[in-house]
């Protein structure tokens, strides 16, 4: 990486092995297309401020346009042998993996996050891919005993058209590939809007699924104002699904959107994570898998544990010890491979300021942290907070950042209740080491998924997604490939 001054202020040129993976225009129809007007926007480093470069900003005509070649190419997309279009998925697999370096150094410059971890995404965005390249060879026509007795009863899987996939800055390459992979398994054609604060990451996915072979119309990725872009997809009636990842604001406003034109909707929201630990857990794999719950992605993960629940028994020495391990972490930029990155904008680091301070007011303490890292204006020092009260805002809203309130229970009843008390329902972190507690729990968690002694549970095999108002369907797993399918029935009469 060097960084060179320019009329604009000082720009980080990315060091890459291959600099064809830095585009600065949309890809379109097999094409590189900057904006008709010559807009852009600005794409900064959050560790020091410093411009990568500028990417294109289309308009809604523009988006509108990108429409159509993605309708003409899935004719003969939808139409190829699922084994042709899984060797193409390989291949693109294969191009992500070896230029895998390449992409976690774009990804940590423009998203900030650890190399290490960036690296890990790679891996994860490229098993995505892997997996439903596997997964485009198994929809299957599917016999049914036929109730009519001159009748012969089918089902048939079929992809339904154009998908537009929006996705989000913290994950801005495995976001992509979950999407994006499952859609064209299936035999759709996609059109992905990337955050307009990581675009490069997409963009470089472009580059390496046009070396891959996908023909002209069937991947492309349209950069510009999210509102200017998918406001022009959700007009349009042959974009027939869109799959969102982001805030439930913003889910909420899609799902109106989409009902004019019923589209088929994949939306995976926020998240508010309860972490509940028990009297009998294992209190030292509890604080180790906490940390990761908690300060992983620098805590801008929706699967981020953000109320943390301890049985009153283990209370105090679960506050010193997460306490102690939260300010041992490294705070840095992610090309320095810290444990803690600079978070994504000065709004998120004002988010954390408010949640802290509000809870301190109310009567909570401070145990470590609690103010900006002198690494930088986006950074955030690892903070947790005991004895915070129900009524503070981090009880209920989701913080995205590293901070962790931690409040105590006295009972199974108590932090059940206490849990499930959120709009939100996309994860729990259960501890516990009674196998009968464990099931109790994992019924009565109002959660789309239990991740029990542990904190790692997502992949490409799971079934990804949450319950209330953190989502509606299912990424990973054959789930994800029918999201962008319909089902036909067909009833044949053999005279």
């Amino acid at each position: 990486m060097t960084t060179t001054a320019t009329g604009t202020g000082e720009r980080t040129q990315p060091a890459l092995g291959d600099a064809r993976l830095l585009r600065q225009f949309s890809y379109i129809d097999g094409r590189w297309c900057a904006a008709g007007d010559g807009r852009s926007f600005t794409v900064r480093d959050p560790a020091n401020g410093s411009r990568l470069g500028d990417v294109a900003s289309l308009s809604a005509d523009e988006a509108r346009a990108a429409v159509d070649p993605a309708d003409r190419a899935f004719a003969g997309w939808s139409a190829l042998l699922p084994q042709e279009r899984a060797k193409i998925l390989r291949r693109w697999h294969d191009l992500v993996l070896e230029h895998r370096e390449d992409l976690a150094r774009l990804m940590t410059l423009e998203q900030g996050k650890p190399l290490s971890e960036a690296r890990g995404e790679i891996d994860y965005a490229a098993a995505f891919i892997e997996f439903y390249a596997e997964e485009a060879r198994r929809p299957n026509v599917e016999g049914i005993t036929s109730h009519l007795a001159d009748a012969e009863v089918e089902t048939w899987l079929e992809p339904v058209g154009v998908a537009a996939l929006v996705t989000p800055w913290n994950f801005p390459c495995a976001m992509i590939t979950r999407k994006a992979a499952a859609a064209l398994a299936a035999g759709c054609t996609v059109l992905v809007h990337p955050s307009h604060e990581t675009p490069y990451s997409a963009l470089a996915l472009a580059e390496l699924a046009e070396r891959a072979g996908f023909p002209a119309g069937v991947f492309n990725v349209v950069t510009g104002d999210a509102a200017t872009i998918v406001g022009a997809w959700m007009e349009d009636p042959r974009v027939r699904a869109v799959s969102f990842t982001g805030s439930t604001e913003i889910g909420r406003l899609i799902y109106r959107q989409a009902s004019a034109t019923v589209k088929r909707l994949v939306l995976e929201l926020g998240g508010h994570a309860p972490f509940i630990v028990f009297a009998d857990a294992d209190l030292d794999r509890a604080v180790a898998e906490a940390v990761k719950a908690k300060f992983a992605t620098s805590g801008q993960d929706c699967l981020g544990a953000n109320r943390f629940l301890v049985a009153r028994p283990l209370y105090k020495a679960f506050c010193k010890r997460f306490a102690e391990a939260a300010a041992a972490l490294t705070v840095a930029p992610g090309m320095d491979d810290a444990d803690i990155g600079p978070l994504m904008n000065e709004k998120a680091v004002a988010k954390q300021e408010e949640h802290v301070a509000d809870a301190l007011r109310r009567g909570a303490r401070l145990l470590t942290g609690g103010e900006r890292h002198p690494a930088g204006s986006l950074f955030y020092r690892p903070t947790v907070l005991g004895d915070v009260p129900a009524d503070a805002l981090i009880m209920r809203e989701e913080t995205f950042g590293p901070v962790a309130a931690i409040r105590p229970f006295d009972s199974e009843e108590e932090a059940v209740t206490l849990a499930n008390d959120s709009e939100y329902g996309l994860v729990a972190y259960l501890h516990s080491e009674d196998p009968r507690r464990i099931y109790r729990l994992s019924r009565a968690l109002r959660y789309g998924m239990i991740a029990v002694n542990r904190t790692k549970v997502t992949g490409a095999p799971i079934p990804f997604g949450g319950m209330k108002q953190s989502g509606i369907g299912r990424e990973g797993a054959a789930d994800g490939m029918r999201a962008f399918m319909d089902l036909k029935y067909v009833c044949r009469d053999w005279g």
